[in-house]
């Protein structure tokens, strides 16, 4: 029995095995005793195996498989419901053992009997659920089959589907009630009105559109214009909000001179704690945005789509999103980001930081690298398109100093500008912090280790932003001709 156990099982079952042994034997037999009869024997039990090896692998019974997640995406530590229905699409008959191949982190894969008990209309239905504490795409699947011939004498295994792709997006936390939530009325949008009695300068204006009361015609501004012109006496405005998610290898290192590339055994994600945790915080506050009616902007350093480079991004060139479809497209966006950028150390990255400082007589060279650095003039001409109509929020890692100056004007485009550093805990960024804080960014350092909920509210203080009524009265003030 033990030498049984030894015999590769991919080929043969143990009765198999035993006919071959026996064949052999018979064969043994025949040859020192004479007999025909044992010959013909050893024949057909040498022959039997073989025979139902070769018809198990050239004659595949063909099946169709549907697999269904619900919820089709999960949040990180959320269970997802797998449903399978498996059914036979070419005719074969017998019991066939399958199993549903997960990656390492969902555990032991599932295994099952086709046909089931319950099956019906020759469609046999499975479930089973899937949890996992770490974002990113998973291929479930394949579901791979054990055919046997009907005699029991071989065995194949062979993937009878593809799988599919399971995306864990982030879980959000639910962060505190701050001045966010007390800038618009119950329908979460804000209402700017004209004063009662507006002066030219305060007054703004729009094209006459069909339906306009002749009351509100402006003749001033039409005679300015050279067509009718009415007063818009109301602006009704969703609140915007803009975000810079900052996804530089460099700035995410694990610390000085080190490289790094966190990849689990079943995800290749380039990621690091610090990431991670920068992640959790962009869901958390744009579902914290989301949920009061803001329109969100989110952007990287380069000012790029912040989720170009994502692979599980419905859409990898938007940057504008809105509502619950908004909201739900940047999780599942969140759910592959991962670093980019030059893999060097931080070492190397502040080596050619000081030997740039020191070739400013080269307008070429100096271009090149504006346009390949970040929080460039691209990043600022974005932000300024979008000038003063809602808060700027950062989520940045380690900045150098030249970094940190290079952003510091920015916040100048924001009703308000506040910003998460990341931060090593062998180090302090309070020169960075300082920087940015004198250019008017409200500016906490993080590490991978601080409560999100705390770093949240230390914004609060004097209100993160009252922002959009605010905005809307600069907005309204800027657009005025003076």
């Amino acid at each position: 029995m033990a030498l049984m156990d030894r015999l590769p099982k991919h080929l043969f079952t143990n009765r198999g095995w035993g006919l071959l042994a026996a064949g052999a034997l018979s064969l043994g037999c025949a040859y020192v005793m004479g007999r025909r009869d044992l010959l013909t024997l050893a024949v057909l039990l040498i022959l039997l195996p073989l025979v139902a090896l070769a018809g198990v692998r050239v004659l595949k019974p063909k099946f169709q498989v549907y697999r269904e997640f619900n919820p089709s995406t999960v949040e990180t530590s959320g269970t997802t419901t797998v449903r399978l229905a498996v059914a036979r699409s070419s005719y074969s008959t017998g019991h066939v053992i399958m199993e549903e191949q997960l990656p390492p982190r969902f555990g032991e894969p599932p295994a099952f009997r086709f046909p089931a008990r319950s099956a019906s209309g020759g469609t046999s239905r499975y479930e089973y659920h899937l949890r996992s504490g770490k974002r990113g795409q998973f291929r479930i699947g394949p579901v791979t089959a054990e055919f046997s011939d009907p005699f029991g004498l071989s065995l194949r295994r062979h993937a009878i589907d593809d799988g599919d792709i399971l995306t864990v997006t982030p879980a959000a936390v639910e962060l505190p009630v701050t001045g966010l939530a007390g800038a618009r009325g119950n329908d979460g949008v804000t209402a700017t009105r004209i004063r009662a009695n507006p002066s030219d300068d305060d007054i703004m204006t729009r094209e006459y559109r069909h339906g306009d009361p002749m009351r509100r015609v402006h003749w001033a501004a039409t005679a300015r214009h050279g067509q009718l012109m009415v007063r818009q006496e109301e602006s009704v405005t969703t609140p915007e909000a803009t975000l810079i998610l900052d996804q530089r290898f460099t700035a995410f290192a694990a610390g000085t001179g080190s490289v790094f590339g966190s990849h689990d055994e079943d995800s290749d994600l380039v990621t690091s704690t610090n990431f991670e945790w920068m992640v959790t915080a962009a869901m958390s506050i744009t579902a914290h945005l989301a949920e009061r009616n803001y329109s969100l902007r989110l952007l990287d350093a380069f000012g790029s789509p912040a989720f170009h480079r994502s692979r599980s991004a419905p859409d990898p060139e938007a940057e504008e999103f809105a509502g619950v479809g908004g909201l739900q497209a940047i999780a599942e966006s969140l759910a592959a980001l991962e670093l980019s950028g030059p893999r060097h150390t931080r070492l190397e990255h502040h080596r050619t930081e000081h030997s740039s400082e020191h070739q400013e007589g080269s307008p070429g060279l100096a271009s090149t690298e504006n346009a390949d650095s970040p929080f460039n003039d691209r990043l600022m001409d974005k932000l300024s398109a979008h000038r003063l109509r809602g808060p700027l929020l950062a989520l940045v890692g380690n900045l150098t100093l030249a970094e940190a100056r290079t952003l510091a004007p920015a916040a100048g485009y924001g009703a308000n500008a506040f910003a998460l550093v990341m931060t090593d805990a062998s180090r302090t960024n309070d020169d960075v912090l300082e920087i940015l804080r004198l250019a008017g960014w409200k500016a906490a350092a993080v590490t991978s280790k601080t409560q999100l909920t705390a770093a949240w509210s230390a914004f609060d203080a004097g209100g993160i932003v009252a922002a959009a009524d605010a905005a809307m009265d600069v907005r309204r003030g800027a657009a005025v001709p003076r």
